[in-house]
């Protein structure tokens, strides 16, 4: 049995892997992150890693926070945070290529449900200067449609009255940040890495909104002193698997209990707004510091996350695996395509159109990358969260100027398709949604409604339902363009199948 990936075996792994060159011993934190999965570690981590090596500035250490399960402590933790990061993609024959790298940045990985005072503390820790998430969209207890969060979610209902035992991300950040204001702590920069427009300004909306409950005082001093960033990160972090620690641990000659496999890409994006210092993250060429992240926000979202969600929900219907196998039906791609061309594209004000040109031919090559198959429930799943900035925010943009929405509503009645959990060969698929129950008679109610009409209002009945949902669409179930192309896209897809109404859209 091969020995386990620790301080020890780093100086035994092969030459061709590259490691940390500076003395881990003289690490310190300086960052506290919560939600430490895959995509952090992708990227943040990395980024951290490699900043350190060329500065020489050891103080940013993270500590990492898994805030419900203990997976990623219990596979770290034994190999003192240390975890081996894959880059894979396709050479020019056809063969893949992948390039290994042991990272460094991680000092400890906590869990916050079994210790949340321990996490409130370390946030309050005089060295913290920088909270950093990734917790994902469903991770701010938020309305999508709206922003505002949601006082009736049951884990910031009981994180009002335990201050010293939060659940919530929300209810964790500010109590920790309560500690460090009683404390007279230094602020603190909260960093949001998460795909959401405006994700540094949605951050410090919820956390202030929370605060004003808690502490009237607290509010202003964390309106005064901290700093929220908005920050876009692109690459594609498909979760790992046996097949690939198996390869991990032939190559590294020791095993590791939880590496992660990425693109080469990557695009970070941060609004230089930092409180208390940052890591020298533009170096090796990794992040890009601006005045203003909106218009590579509004880039990514639409023209990286849009059609990967679309990507991912046609190709579900049709029962595919991975988001590679619907890049490659040429139905699809072709669909995909024109939607980005057409309808997306238009909507990016001030990007030249060579640069756009550029961005969609590079995504289209990145998802279709075979040796980097990106499973499709990874993207399809939490969709209500997801759907509002991918997708519904163009569709408003397009139709404010009276243009057509055709191939973008097809890809949000392809969600409301997919929640059905079945594809067209009768293969069934869970739900993986906070509103899953919700959206779950949400569908019921529509059929309902629709067998309740005439025959020929049945459709346009069952698409009023469901647009209806203000959770997620806010008022475009009042918008009749918008109800009308969805009742033909579902009726499409229930009639003829995938092939069928992406063929009718274009």
């Amino acid at each position: 049995m091969l020995e386990r990936l620790n301080t020890e075996s780093l100086p035994r792994l092969p030459a061709d892997v590259e490691k940390p060159i500076y003395d881990r011993s003289r690490l310190t934190p300086g960052i506290v992150h919560l939600g430490l999965g895959a995509f952090h570690r992708a990227h943040q981590a990395v980024m951290t890693d490699l900043a350190m090596e060329a500065s020489g500035d050891l103080s940013w250490g993270i500590l990492g926070v898994s805030l419900r399960r203990p997976d990623t402590r219990d596979a770290l933790t034994p190999q003192d945070g240390l975890y081996t990061l894959a880059l894979r993609d396709g050479g020019p024959d056809g063969q893949a290529r992948e390039q290994l790298r042991v990272v460094g940045s991680v000092l400890r990985v906590m869990v916050a449900e079994e210790d949340p005072n321990a996490v409130l503390e370390r946030i309050a820790y005089p060295q913290t200067r920088i909270v950093s998430l990734t917790v994902t969209e469903k991770g701010y207890s938020h309305e999508p449609a709206t922003g505002h969060l949601r006082w009736d979610d049951p884990d910031i209902l009981h994180d009002l009255e335990n201050p010293h035992r939060p659940r919530s991300t929300i209810g964790i950040l500010v109590h920790g940040l309560a500690l460090r204001r009683e404390r007279g702590l230094p602020p603190v920069t909260l960093m949001s890495c998460d795909n959401l427009r405006g994700n540094g300004d949605l951050l410090r909306n919820l956390v202030l909104a929370f605060a004003l409950r808690v502490d009237v005082a607290l509010t202003g001093w964390i309106d005064k002193h901290c700093t929220f960033p908005n920050s876009m990160v692109d690459r594609i972090v498909p979760g790992t698997d046996d097949d690939d620690r198996r390869r991990i641990a032939d190559k590294l000659g020791v095993q590791d209990a939880w590496p992660v496999v990425g693109e080469p890409y990557l695009n970070w994006v941060i609004e230089d707004k930092f409180a208390a210092g940052r890591p020298a993250w533009e170096t090796q060429g990794g992040a890009t510091f601006v005045r203003n992240a909106a218009p590579y926000e509004r880039l990514k979202l639409r023209m990286v996350n849009g059609p990967h969600s679309a990507f991912a929900y046609l190709g579900a219907l049709l029962g595919h695996r991975t988001v590679s196998e619907s890049v490659q039906t040429p139905a699809l791609h072709a669909f995909v395509d024109a939607m980005m061309r057409l309808e997306i594209a238009p909507t990016l004000k001030g990007i030249p159109d060579g640069g756009l040109e550029e961005y969609r031919r590079r995504f289209l090559e990145r998802v279709a990358n075979p040796a980097l198959p990106h499973p499709i429930p990874q993207v399809a799943m939490d969709g209500s969260q997801k759907i509002p900035q991918r997708l519904l925010e163009t569709i408003r943009d397009r139709l404010s100027a009276g243009d057509d929405i055709q191939r973008l509503s097809l890809a949000v009645a392809a969600w409301l398709h997919y929640l059905r959990g079945e594809d067209e060969q009768g293969g069934r698929y869970a739900i993986d949604d906070p509103l899953a129950a919700r959206l779950a008679k949400l569908l019921s109610r529509a059929e309902v409604a629709a067998r309740a009409s005439a025959p020929a209002q049945s459709a346009h009945r069952r698409a009023m339902v469901l647009a209806g949902y203000k959770p997620v669409f806010g008022n475009l179930g009042r918008v009749p363009d918008f109800v009308a192309a969805l009742s033909t896209h579902l009726e499409n897809l229930r009639q003829h199948g995938v092939l069928y109404a992406v063929q009718a859209a274009t």
